[in-house]
């Protein structure tokens, strides 16, 4: 029951974040939005990055029911105040709301599977949730289309509440009370410099790519710096605090450190081929809108099938060896992509794509459940919502770093060969680098899951308040 009703509001927070990309060209029409329109998905990015650490350890001090009940109630207000907008910056704004509430949902998520579930269930339990996200993934521009065609761009915010409210009457009545700690304090000045670093950082790395700016532009170099700043400061500052936000000893945990760094690769990986694959299914073989849109689907649903497997198989095969195995595959699908060429045809790409979701549904779940069973129960909610906050990270490095290797190896081919970088044949060339070198990162991740070596015991557990449950059933 508690993990129905935690797959019931993942299922609906990942399908609000793929249901508005369909609706910006008519967003930005009907608000005379321009170019701005795409600070409508990013400031929501932004928000849920920047704030996943802090409702993580905010979960570990309040308790996780309390904190993912308030975050579907903010979730759903923002829906509901993003269907009422009336211009672009009321509705950017709406949307932070939104994305706050979503954060708290995100973070708190795979904390409460780690309090339910005994250590060898919690694999199977986080495939079911992969495969939830997976299938939200692949709903959100079907259901997007149909409401976008009945009722306006609205209606895909509108539609969040009813559903909404629903599951929060279920997480009420279903989520059990869960561990908090007493006697902390919150890290207010960790809290500051990570917020303001993580999105200034983040800004920085968005408007690299774009032909705007630019990554020598003296805002983007500012901005990476001040971001790459501060996030060291944080670094510095939680060393030394007492009460830190974000406590430094979990990366001393081996199985942890080695379970979101060989993630945090995965996730570069598949922000570059979520960026680049788009421009060569439309632009180099000539597919609409629509059948592109067809044929990226058969990631997210092989993800969706494969995902239970790789939990189920989880409490059957070693963690290192499922996950690392599950790496490999992942980067051979990268590795077969990088051979691109412009005779293919859809059916080339979507058993590359499906071989790519094939290896990662095999890699992501175990290795997450890997995570949650090192990390100590009393640091639960922080240690899930690093994970949550390595794949935000991930995805906008990797976009920015695919559009970095694809410009650059394009227009180095257009010198030696004296062609426009815009050809085709130059294109191809920049697409294939980018495969290249995502499948070495991911290559880089199965060595990194590799040599984390075998499971061990989480380290001890410290004492909660009197009403509040502690240790897993």
């Amino acid at each position: 029951m508690i993990l129905g009703t935690l797959m019931f509001g993942t299922f609906m927070s990942t399908l609000d974040s793929s249901i508005v990309n369909i609706a910006l060209p008519t967003i930005r029409r009907e608000l005379n939005a321009g170019d701005s329109v795409e600070w409508i998905v990013l400031c929501y990015l932004l928000t849920t990055t920047s704030t996943l650490l802090i409702m993580g350890k905010l979960s570990d001090l309040v308790g996780r029911r309390q904190l993912y009940i308030t975050g579907f109630c903010v979730f759903v207000f923002g829906s509901l105040l993003c269907g009422l907008a009336w211009n672009l910056a009321s509705l950017v704004v709406f949307r932070v709301v939104q994305g706050l509430g979503a954060a708290m949902i995100y973070a708190v998520g795979p904390a409460i599977i780690g309090d339910t579930f005994a250590p060898q269930e919690r694999g199977q339990a986080m495939g079911f949730m992969g495969s939830i996200v997976a299938a939200g993934s692949s709903a959100g521009p079907v259901i997007g289309g149909l409401l976008l065609g009945k009722f306006g761009w609205s209606s895909i915010f509108f539609v969040n509440v009813p559903i909404g409210l629903l599951a929060i009457w279920r997480a009420w009545t279903i989520l059990p009370a869960s561990p908090k700690l007493t006697g902390q304090r919150f890290d207010l000045v960790g809290a500051a410099l990570f917020l303001t670093g993580v999105t200034t950082l983040l800004i920085g790395l968005d408007f690299g790519p774009e032909t705007d700016y630019g990554w020598d532009h003296p805002l983007v170099i500012a901005l990476i710096t001040v971001g790459a700043v501060l996030v060291v400061l944080f670094v510095l500052w939680e060393g030394r605090v007492r009460e830190p936000m974000l406590p430094l000893s979990l990366f001393g945990i081996r199985s942890y450190t080695a379970a979101i760094l060989a993630a945090f690769c995965g996730f570069v990986a598949s922000g570059g081929n979520l960026f680049v694959i788009p421009f060569y299914l439309q632009q180099i073989i000539g597919l609409t809108p629509e059948r592109a849109g067809l044929v990226l689907l058969a990631g997210p649903l092989t993800l969706s099938l494969v995902a239970p497997l790789g939990g189920y198989l989880s409490s059957r095969i070693p963690t290192r060896w499922l996950s690392s195995t599950g790496l490999l595959i992942t980067a051979s699908g990268y590795f077969a992509l990088s051979f691109l060429d412009s005779t293919w045809d859809w059916k080339d790409v979507v058993w590359r794509t499906a071989l790519i979701s094939l290896g990662f549904g095999l890699f992501q779940s175990p290795n997450s459940s890997s995570a949650l069973n090192a990390a100590p129960t009393a640091q639960r909610g922080v240690a899930s919502s690093v994970i949550a906050f390595m794949r935000n990270l991930g995805f906008v490095i990797g976009i920015a770093l695919a559009a970095a290797v694809w410009y650059s190896a394009r227009n180095r081919y257009g010198l030696l060969h004296s062609i426009a970088p815009e050809s085709a044949t130059a294109q191809l060339m920049g697409m294939r680098s980018v495969y290249l070198t995502m499948a070495g990162l991911v290559l880089t991740g199965a060595i990194i899951s590799v040599t984390r070596g075998k499971p061990g015991s989480a380290p001890s557990e410290p004492v909660f308040s009197d009403n509040s449950i502690a240790g897993t059933t």
